[in-house]
């Protein structure tokens, strides 16, 4: 019963961020006395600190109290194509340190390496010891393979999908280690601080060097039954010529690299990325336009697609391809108007690059916290005896 106090008082104060005893009480319906309690024992753990007082009418003022974001941190970690994003948060969610660095590795042995020696570079930015990163969350592209202990469907990235990845990776990492799909990540950021708040049915696609979907139905990530789901990559598309088997046919059409063959099919030349692409349209050549329509259209039947199949709320558009909304909505609403009646709203993500990592630590945080609790208390009460 003294836990489950302590459990009550501490998700109040993370909840609604800081209170004094009176109001813990009344918000909880647990009495003064009980709350005085739970509250010694988690200052006793580290888990909460008073941060002042607050007059509540005559008399001495009460102490004010928070859960201390401190008493533990988790490691985020974005592995792309292009870039490399790790970032250390508090409990409370709050980064309190980011490296960002381009991955030039060409082989999974070399982007293990890459990412250890981030990750410890990330860290000691933090000011932190070893030990105090309580759960590290990795978001990579492809689907965890728990029997092969790897990363399957992970194209873009050399040697990922070699049997024992995830444990090279928690070697490297440490043991509390989770690996999410990137997608799926992003999707949880942008309903925890994005686009997609307070939304429970929705889609986020990422538009990159791959083509990804994160689903949250019901409020909750749906993985599939293989945890395969939202491979939209992998959807068929008549455009492409071949069987595109390594890829997809789907990311083949529409990822980054379909970009810049559409620019060349157009006679536009001297483009070295998509990113330069979408330059030229805001320029106004009319080549480049032609390209970003185009692209629109495709887009648009990977979310007509999804929209038959699952009917979200909302799609939420990211990625590096996808952060270019401002010129592919206009074109993918009018193609989603002539092509289906189901279509639904979509919207340009807000977090940009960081969507991952934002959702990299709110997974973590969540698993931390729970972590934390368990620790903190089990030290004290193994103190006593």
């Amino acid at each position: 019963m003294r836990e489950w106090n302590q459990r009550l008082v501490l998700d109040l104060l993370r909840g609604e961020g800081v209170a004094t005893r009176p109001q813990i009480a009344r918000r909880t319906g647990l009495s003064k006395p009980t709350v005085g309690q739970a509250l010694l024992g988690l200052a006793e753990a580290g888990l909460v600190r008073a941060v002042g007082r607050q007059a509540e009418g005559p008399g001495r003022a009460a102490l004010r109290y928070e859960a201390d974001p401190t008493a533990g941190h988790v490691l985020a970690v974005d592995i792309g194509r292009e870039r490399l994003r790790l970032a250390v948060a508090d409990l409370g969610g709050n980064i309190v340190s980011k490296v960002d660095e381009r991955n030039r590795c060409r082989s999974g042995a070399a982007l293990v390496r890459a990412v250890r020696e981030l990750a410890e570079r990330v860290v000691a930015l933090a000011g932190l010891a070893e030990g105090q990163v309580v759960t590290t969350v990795v978001g990579s592209p492809g689907v965890t393979d728990r029997r092969n202990r790897a990363v399957q469907l992970a194209p873009n990235l050399p040697g990922w999908g070699r049997t024992g990845l995830l444990d090279e990776l928690a070697a490297v990492l440490g043991p509390d280690l989770l690996v999410e799909n990137d997608a799926n990540l992003a999707a949880v950021g942008e309903r925890e601080r994005g686009a997609a708040r307070g939304v429970d049915d929705f889609a986020y696609l990422s538009v990159g060097t791959g083509l990804g979907l994160g689903l949250v139905v019901g409020g909750e990530l749906f993985r599939g039954a293989h945890g395969a789901a939202g491979e939209i990559g992998y959807l068929p598309f008549a455009g492409v010529a071949g069987e595109a088997a390594e890829h997809g046919q789907m990311e083949d059409a529409a990822a980054a690299r379909s970009v810049l063959a559409l620019a060349e099919r157009h006679g536009l030349s001297g483009m070295r990325s998509a990113r330069d692409v979408f330059a030229a349209a805001r320029d106004g050549d009319a080549r480049a336009s032609l390209v970003v329509r185009e692209e629109a259209a495709r887009l648009a039947y990977v979310v007509a697609s999804v929209a038959a199949v699952v009917d979200p709320e909302l799609v939420v558009l990211g990625g590096g391809v996808g952060g270019n909304a401002d010129l592919l909505l206009p074109s993918m609403t009018e193609s989603l108007r002539r092509t289906t009646p189901l279509a639904p709203r979509v919207v340009p993500g807000e977090l940009g690059e960081d969507a991952v990592l934002v959702g990299a630590v709110t997974t973590g945080t969540a698993v931390a916290r729970e972590a934390v609790f368990d620790r903190r208390l089990r030290a004290v009460r193994a103190s006593f005896t």
